[in-house]
């Protein structure tokens, strides 16, 4: 994909955990490779996970560990405006959730979903003004715990929150790490927010999310981006080097059409 901002009535996403700049077990830090990674993707809007707002620790001890916080830094003069959802805090930092963005964001807000105490889990929701839509885009980043039953209640809280804030036909993007392998979301976002998964009519296996775990063979299908208000173009799994080399998970991308509904005429 080209380094270059989608024109028309198209939109690119991409989301990614990116295991806090660290590639698998933590041998080595990705953080500048992870940059120049996601700016040659050229996406409009970027939802991750496991964010490293602040590690006092790694910039004490690592030579090239970046100044500013992971998102900024990552942001800086491609995508104009960020937005940042701390999720764990410890004596030397926190990490959480992150939205970048080339547009901008009229407003964020990080919901506390923690179901139980050993687990804390936040969605970041973010209000976007895209160029060719007439309502603004909401946008939510999320990482779901690693239990079912706490998944339910997260998704659950995710559908109030939307329901409760947000128009019925205003367009929608949920992405992020649901750690879903029973594919328990599909249902509920269908069903209660009119969602559909990017890779369900672009794969090889009809309505099942592409696989992104663990990102040197993915087999688990953990990683989703969910749309409402949009038709998708082309949905990609970027888990081939260099990507396996920057993260556990792979990261997933979507090429997405504004419905007409939607967009300024």
């Amino acid at each position: 994909m080209p380094n270059k901002k989608s024109v028309g009535n198209t939109l690119r996403v991409v989301t990614y955990n990116i295991h806090k700049g660290f590639s698998q077990f933590n041998q080595h830090m990705m953080v500048h490779e992870l940059r120049k990674q996601l700016r040659a993707l050229g996406s409009d809007i970027v939802f991750l996970q496991e964010v490293q707002g602040m590690n006092s620790r790694h910039a004490a001890e690592i030579d090239n560990w970046p100044d500013e916080p992971q998102q900024d830094f990552l942001a800086e003069d491609v995508w104009q405006a960020t937005a940042y959802g701390s999720n764990i805090i410890y004596d030397h930092g926190h990490h959480g959730n992150a939205i970048l963005s080339r547009y901008p964001i009229e407003h964020s807000h990080n919901q506390d979903v923690t179901h139980l105490r050993f687990e804390r889990r936040g969605l970041l929701h973010c209000a976007i003004n895209v160029p060719g839509l007439k309502m603004a885009l909401h946008c939510v980043c999320v990482h779901l715990s690693l239990f079912a039953r706490s998944r339910r209640r997260q998704l659950d809280a995710l559908a109030l929150h939307l329901e409760d804030i947000a128009q019925p036909d205003s367009p929608l993007i949920i992405a992020g790490d649901f750690n879903d392998w029973r594919d328990e979301a599909n249902e509920l976002l269908a069903r209660r927010l009119g969602l559909s998964e990017v890779f369900g009519g672009v794969c090889s296996s009809p309505a099942s999310p592409g696989r992104s775990f663990p990102a040197k063979r993915p087999v688990l299908r953990l990683d989703r981006i969910y749309v409402r208000g949009f038709s998708v173009v082309q949905a990609e799994i970027h888990c081939a080097a260099p990507w396996s080399e920057i993260s556990d998970h792979a990261a997933l991308s979507a090429h997405l059409r504004h419905d007409s509904d939607h967009s300024k005429r």
